[in-house]
């Protein structure tokens, strides 16, 4: 992709110091997936744009620049409702860090775009009590659909037939979910009642929301491909006031 671009829809996904007084900032875009920036003198003390690309800020990007790494221009800055709580901040840098390890670069993801806008206003609106383990699942699913990697939670891929209550079945990331009897899985004894429930959109349940977990942390780490995510590590040492760390 070559030539300048303005006005792009976007977030700031990861940002580290560059050189002497410049940022390096990954984006996440409507129009062009993941993109990264230099933005020239960002990281001194006078500059605004330290401020301003912030993660979880909606921005307005111009950019110019024919090689891989772009070169910022211009942006302006949009309102948006703050993750204030605690766990809502680190789901969002879970969310960020997933896309920033992960996706391609320069390749645009626009419904995927549009479940993160609607991720991060779920983490905004928060209540105290309220389980951030569905926000979480949702975008995982999304994200994995958007790398060719969905599947059916009721429907074993190996053999075509329904789930059935009572039954157990296993998921891989490569078949999605298969029978009992298949092989090679990478989880195994998934009740079929639990999978019955999330094809329904019930995360949270004990049973579907347990499910749910093992199911898409298998899937995360085969897309991370060893690649750590350092944002597990806060969730360690923040237990939610349910008990649960998603």
């Amino acid at each position: 992709m070559k030539g300048a671009v303005q006005q792009e829809p976007a977030y700031v996904i990861h940002r580290r110091p560059w050189r002497e007084t410049a940022l390096l900032v990954d984006l996440f875009t409507l129009n062009h997936g993941r993109m990264s920036l230099v933005a020239r003198g960002a990281n001194s003390a006078k500059s605004p744009l330290k401020a301003q690309l912030q993660p979880f800020q909606p921005i307005m990007v111009d950019w110019t620049g024919k090689s891989d790494l772009k070169t910022l221009v211009q942006l302006e800055v949009r309102s948006a409702p703050l993750l204030s709580q605690t766990r809502a901040l680190y789901s969002g840098l879970y969310i960020n860090e997933l896309l920033q390890r992960v996706l391609p670069a320069a390749d645009p993801h626009p419904t995927l775009f549009a479940s993160y806008i609607e991720s991060l206003q779920a983490l905004a609106a928060l209540a105290a009590k309220t389980d951030v383990e569905p926000i979480l699942r949702h975008f995982e699913r999304a994200f994995a659909g958007a790398l060719g990697y969905d599947f059916a939670w009721d429907e074993a891929t190996d053999t075509g037939l329904p789930v059935v209550a009572g039954g157990y079945y296993g998921y891989d990331p490569v078949q999605g979910i298969v029978s009992a009897a298949a092989t090679g899985v990478r989880l195994q004894q998934i009740p079929g009642e639990a999978l019955l429930a999330l094809a329904e959109g019930d995360f949270t349940g004990e049973l579907p929301r347990r499910t749910a977990k093992r199911i898409m942390r298998v899937l995360v780490d085969y897309l991370l491909q060893g690649k750590p995510l350092h944002s597990r590590n806060l969730f360690s040492h923040s237990v939610s006031s349910s008990g649960r760390t998603p």
